[in-house]
């Protein structure tokens, strides 16, 4: 062939027909040039003399090809993971020699196993993280110090205050300590403790990884925390007063130091501490003081039924302390329920002392009841009221830590300054009012029949805030421990009528013919001048007509005071302002099955007592106070009436503060609970009982007064509620035993005490409320109550007599002396004659028990009929109903803390 028709020879590295064969290779078969080629036939092909060593497989065009016919082409090829090498910078494939500190997706695996770790990544990860631990562990082992017990007894005293911010009382880090060594506790404390928490203590490292994560657990639920559950881990959180948070990183500090402890201090060291340390109630910290304050005696001295009962207060002192903590948890704190609680505790401690051989079977047998416990208070200056009003602030705080801050153990620690809504000069006269009226008409030694345990509470609230005034609780706080002004259980009895009223004014009388269950619009909404029967012994009947039976089939026959009729013969009818005015159980009685009884029920919550203290709402007697709310509800309820309708929770602390600055700082928050219609006019109807009604003892010249008395079945307990429109005070009187021992306590009949027939809601009661408020309403301007408007419909007018009404009466004669048109709401002559109460204007008083019977036979209620001449029991109030009375928790801050 010619020179000038051979082809001129391919540039070296392939230009670009080369570009275009390594383009086509995958069809043609060729092999592309490899990079370094010569340009010859022979070096294209790869055979010949000059041709070089032949190609191996895994260079640029076979790894290539072996990613085309695996469908990627040249782009897929250089994508890692799809079949090729992970392409270098610059095109080129990555080294296959190159290994990945973390072969993870793992290369060379397709699909999901790609995403399954290899054994050795996971053997390796798992030996970083438990080495971590370690690491983590070791460190905090290292920086944690075994406590040291004697800084436990560093809690500082709460200063309360007075509302005008002058000093109460400084308590609640008094010196009720004292650390001893593990020679003066007795063997029997130790071994009890052990028994009941750790019976592994003496064999165990000191710390329980299940407690430890079952508390871990709670916490991340947002649930309670859980306590170390071995005797060392609980001495060391009694120890780390330093931080007192319930979180996990303190969690890890306690685990720590418990191993610390654990491996370095002897069981011997932990058992005194942990008995040292720990918190027995009554502010007593450690085995020495829990000896003095429970029995006092030294630690040393105490018998192995002293020491199982004192490892039962190391449960929760609150639970466990036989005089109870009803200012905590009137509820489930009660002493009655506490000492059940402790007996059992105790009683199965000392059972597995002998099961595990720490106690022989017949010293046990020696100790099957509680031991006697002393007087809970050792500080004198809470003695009189004060102790009463900081059991009172202390448990406002803690069971209402969500909103306060403040818990038992934050209590306890002290540092707190917290300011109260008590006024002393009005707290001074409250209790000089009771004592006044006491001296000069109880007198046990004289009548010890009728004039022993008779006690008063009382409660003073301020409409405007809810904010207490002052309390009266009891003689001595140091020594009667029950504060009467919170908790009694002493029923109610008609001062309970008002929310009656209140319940008809705002929702009215159900209609007849309807159905039980009616909306507010087919109701009757209630006039005062609606009229009832008076009628002593009256049938109730259910708001249909018919006549209403309880659970046995039996009816109901109502019982008004002395056994009498009130109204006029031959019906008896009575207006609603009237039969307030005299206390008619049976009108009252039957407005509340009219209007339903879950409807005065909720007139009552609305007002400001608690629902934990109403019982019975399904009897008709639930009208005429078979419940027991406290003296601080009651004046509060009332206060909803003075404050033209608007409910403001009693509060007893008004903020607090520590050295780091505010902690809580209290919000008055008002609702309406009733329209200012309704709550003038049940103000206007309760000003008409102490004008001319049974209340004429509260009266206070010059001074509009509104209230009401009651008294409950059997002459149990008597009360005063009235107020001003600047105060509302509530007094309560009755019978129970002070004593402790005293197995089955229950209240007891006021028949003859203070050399009074009966006593009545209208005699000591309203004596003291006068008293008390003549006192404290000194230098306060004279206010009015706002004149009502109208409100409602004339009930039963129809049956209404053509004569004036009482309320008409009064404004044209206003003094209680006879008269014709007043004589006619007289009872009939028999049994009892009109004149024998002279007038019927003259006989002050309430009504009295009521009866439940069944063509005639009835229970409860007074029957002075055979009284030839006016006796006290005339005026007398409402009672409870056939065994109906309630004795739950009416108490300031039991069950719905406010």
């Amino acid at each position: 062939m010619s020179e000038h028709r051979r082809k001129p020879p391919q540039p070296q590295g392939g230009g670009r027909a080369a570009a275009r064969r390594g383009q086509s290779g995958s069809s043609s078969g060729r092999r592309a040039a490899p990079r370094g080629a010569t340009g010859s036939p022979s070096d294209s092909y790869g055979s010949g003399p000059h041709g070089g060593e032949e190609r191996s497989f895994g260079g640029r065009a076979e790894a290539r090809r072996a990613a085309q016919r695996s469908g990627g082409g040249r782009r897929r090829a250089a994508e890692p993971g799809r079949g090729g090498r992970r392409a270098a910078p610059g095109g080129r494939a990555a080294d296959p020699g190159k290994k990945r500190l973390i072969d993870y997706p793992r290369a060379g695996r397709y699909g999901w196993r790609r995403w399954v770790p290899s054994w050795k990544l996971v053997s390796g990860l798992s030996l970083a993280f438990f080495g971590s631990l370690v690491a983590i562990a070791g460190v905090g082992y290292a920086m944690v110090s075994v406590p040291d017990v004697a800084q436990t007894a560093t809690a500082q005293n709460n200063v309360y205050y007075w509302a005008d911010g002058s000093e109460m009382v400084s308590t609640g880090g008094e010196t009720n300590r004292q650390i001893i060594n593990l020679s003066q506790i007795p063997k029997e404390m130790q071994l009890a403790v052990v028994s009941q928490e750790n019976k592994t203590f003496y064999n165990d490292s000191g710390i329980d990884p299940k407690g430890i994560a079952r508390a871990m657990f709670n916490m991340a639920r947002g649930g309670d925390t859980q306590g170390g559950s071995t005797i060392t881990q609980q001495y060391v959180k009694n120890a780390m007063l330093d931080d007192q948070s319930q979180t996990v990183t303190r969690k890890f500090k306690e685990l720590f130091v418990s191993i610390k402890v654990g491996a370095s201090v002897s069981k011997d060291e932990i058992m005194a501490g942990y008995l040292n340390s720990a918190y027995y109630g009554r502010n007593a910290y450690g085995i020495q003081a829990a000896a003095r304050a429970y029995f006092n005696k030294d630690a040393i001295d105490l018998n192995p039924g002293q020491c199982a009962f004192l490892s039962a207060t190391l449960k929760g002192a609150t639970y466990y302390d036989p005089a109870g903590a009803t200012s905590i948890d009137p509820v489930n704190a009660t002493p009655e329920k506490n000492k059940r609680r402790a007996k059992l505790q105790m009683q199965d401690t000392l059972d597995k002392m002998v099961e595990l051989g720490h106690l022989d079977a017949a010293t046990r047998a020696k100790y099957t009841d509680l031991p006697k416990v002393q007087n809970p208070r050792s500080n004198s200056a809470l003695s009189g009221q004060t102790g009463y009003i900081v059991d009172l602030v202390n448990a406002y705080l803690v069971n209402n830590s969500e909103k306060t801050g403040i818990t038992e153990r934050r209590l306890r620690e002290g540092g707190l300054s917290i300011h109260t809504t008590f006024k002393k000069d009005k707290v001074a006269a409250l209790e000089k009012a009771v004592k006044k009226v006491e001296k000069a008409n109880i007198d046990p030694k004289e009548r010890p029949d009728t004039d022993t345990h008779v006690q008063f509470g009382g409660a003073s609230v301020d409409p405007a805030t809810g904010g207490i005034v002052a309390i009266y609780g009891g003689t001595d706080a140091t020594k009667h421990f029950t504060n009467n002004a919170d908790v009694t259980g002493a029923q109610v009895g008609s001062t309970f009528k008002p929310f009656v009223l209140a319940a008809a004014m705002k929702w009215g009388v159900r209609d007849p013919d309807g159905p039980e269950v009616q909306a507010q619009d087919e109701r009757t909404v209630v006039s005062p001048k609606s009229l009832y029967s008076g009628q002593n012994k009256f049938k109730i009947k259910n708001y249909d007509g018919s006549v209403w039976h309880d659970e046995d089939g039996k009816e109901w026959l109502q019982v008004n005071d002395g056994d009498k009729s009130l109204g006029t013969p031959p019906d008896y009818k009575i207006d609603l302002r009237e039969a307030m005015q005299f206390s008619v159980n049976s009108a009252f009685v039957q407005l509340g099955m009219d209007v339903g009884l879950d409807k005065v029920k909720e007139a009552a919550v609305d007002s400001g007592i608690l629902d934990n203290s109403l019982v019975g709402a399904t009897f008709p007697s639930f009208s005429i106070g078979i419940s027991d709310p406290s003296a601080i509800r009651m004046a509060g309820s009332y206060a909803t009436f003075a404050a033209s309708g608007q409910q403001r929770a009693p509060y007893s602390v008004t903020k607090v503060t520590s050295k780091d600055g505010p902690v809580f700082t209290h919000e008055v928050e008002t609702k309406q609970a009733f329209t200012s219609l309704v709550a003038d006019n049940v103000t206007d109807v309760l000003k008409t009982v102490v004008e001319d009604g049974t209340g004429t003892n509260a009266q206070l010249p010059g001074r509009d007064v509104a209230g009401k008395t009651g008294t409950t079945d059997d002459n149990k307990s008597a009360w005063f509620v009235g107020y001003t429109p600047q105060l509302s005070t509530a007094i309560s009187m009755f019978r129970y035993p002070d004593d402790e021992t005293i197995k089955d306590r229950k209240f007891l009949e006021m028949y003859g005490t203070g050399d009074q027939d009966s006593i009545h809601g209208s005699s000591f009661p309203s004596e003291i409320w006068q008293a008390y408020m003549s006192d404290a309403l000194k230098g306060e301007p004279v206010k009015k109550f706002p004149k009502p408007e109208p409100i409602g419909e004339i009930v039963n007018e129809e049956t209404a007599s053509p004569t004036p009404s009482v309320t008409e009466t009064e404004e044209e004669s206003p003094t209680p002396t006879p008269s014709p048109s007043k004589t006619k709401n007289n009872p009939p002559a028999p049994p009892t004659p009109t004149e024998s109460c002279d007038s019927f204007w003259g006989c002050e008083g309430d009504d009295g028990g009521n009866g439940n019977g069944n063509g005639g036979e009835e229970t409860g209620g007074t029957d002075e009929t055979t009284s030839p001449t006016p006796t006290i029991t005339e005026t007398g109030d409402d009672g409870g109903a056939n065994g109906n009375g309630g004795n739950g928790n009416g108490g300031l801050f039991g069950g719905d803390t406010t």
